[in-house]
């Protein structure tokens, strides 16, 4: 697979990634530890080296399976982990957001332990934190780099300002904000063109809507209660009905191209911007065989243009997020008292 480069980091990636997070959080189909350390396997046997993770997935046990699953090949491959929730060690219940400085060097030690290694490639803010200012969040990270535990800052879902304020601390390589066919809110609320102007590379999650885009759901198709989707609006059954008009818009153009939906909504992603690394996750190999393929999908300008016109004329039914969810996305941290 070829690489990309996120951003002007330096940080050079497999073009397409691997979210790890329905290994172990999240879905109801997540995997055992042998199980999931075998499919990361299989990923970077198959070219992927950029793996993405995160403390609050599990808790804690995601990075324990990309930390054992990557040991063997650690100096091939780029490790991201986030912090910014404040995990109870004892009962694993999220208490809500953290970015309070002590609390990130205690979350970043925790992830070096649990995968195993002496540094942290890239290292994400999950979500802004209300009430740190976000200069001392870029600060605290600065020091963890000039320390040799972090290689590179990155963040997730910040408000436009809120990114340059950290990117002026200490210079953010990657973003990771949500991006797909059916969510392209980057296109238009200044995430894209403040990338664009600061080197900052675009990693988009849920790149598959959640896999929606793969073609594999109806609005007949019954979601566990422990299924996070069962709880967002736009995996509700009259949802997922309208929705349909985006998986065949890409099938239309799959059939075309002897590829699937799913290959056709990740080249989509890749034609947007160079320095764009999607980060699909699944927990079965003909899947992950399937969406790293995509690398080699070529979409022409008329193609790709003939994807978004279509896109732009449809209107996805049902927010992305729960409502709890939706207000820790987008946020801007309070400014710093001088």
């Amino acid at each position: 697979m070829q690489n990309r480069e996120l951003g002007r980091s330096g940080l050079h990636v497999s073009t397409i990634g691997l979210g790890c997070m329905g290994i172990s959080f999240s879905y109801a189909t997540s995997l055992s530890t042998e199980d999931g350390v075998k499919l990361v396997r299989d990923a970077a046997e198959r070219g992927v080296t950029f793996f993405d993770t995160a403390e609050v997935y599990g808790p804690f046990v995601n990075e324990e399976v990309v930390g054992e699953a990557l040991r063997p090949i650690r100096d091939q491959v780029v490790i991201a982990t986030k912090f910014g929730f404040d995990i109870d060690p004892d009962t694993r219940e999220n208490r809500g957001v953290s970015s309070r400085p002590e609390h990130i060097r205690q979350a970043v030690e925790g992830s070096l332990k649990r995968l195993g290694v002496e540094t942290i490639d890239l290292l994400y803010q999950h979500r802004v934190d209300p009430n740190v200012p976000i200069e001392d969040v870029a600060g605290t990270v600065k020091e963890l780099i000039a320390e040799g535990k972090a290689k590179h800052f990155g963040m997730s879902e910040p408000g436009v300002q809120t990114l340059r304020r950290a990117h002026a601390v200490q210079p953010v390589a990657a973003l990771q904000n949500e991006y797909s066919l059916w969510w392209r809110a980057p296109e238009t609320n200044g995430i894209l063109d403040t990338c664009d102007e600061l080197g900052i590379g675009f990693v988009p999650y849920s790149p598959l809507g959640k896999g929606f885009l793969t073609g594999a759901m109806s609005k007949d198709t019954k979601l566990p209660a422990n299924d996070f989707r069962s709880s967002v609006p736009r995996f509700s059954p009259d949802a997922m009905e309208k929705n349909q008009a985006f998986v065949d818009l890409l099938k239309l153009v799959a059939d075309g191209k002897g590829a699937t939906p799913a290959q056709i909504a990740l080249a989509w992603l890749l034609a947007q911007r160079p320095y764009i690394v999607p980060i699909p996750g699944t927990t079965r190999l003909h899947r992950l065989e399937e969406n790293i393929a995509a690398a080699a999908v070529t979409l022409t300008d008329a193609e790709v243009s003939e994807i978004s016109a279509g896109a732009s004329s449809l209107q996805a039914a049902g927010e992305r997020y729960a409502p709890q969810q939706m207000e820790m996305v987008g946020r801007e941290a309070p400014e710093k008292n001088i």
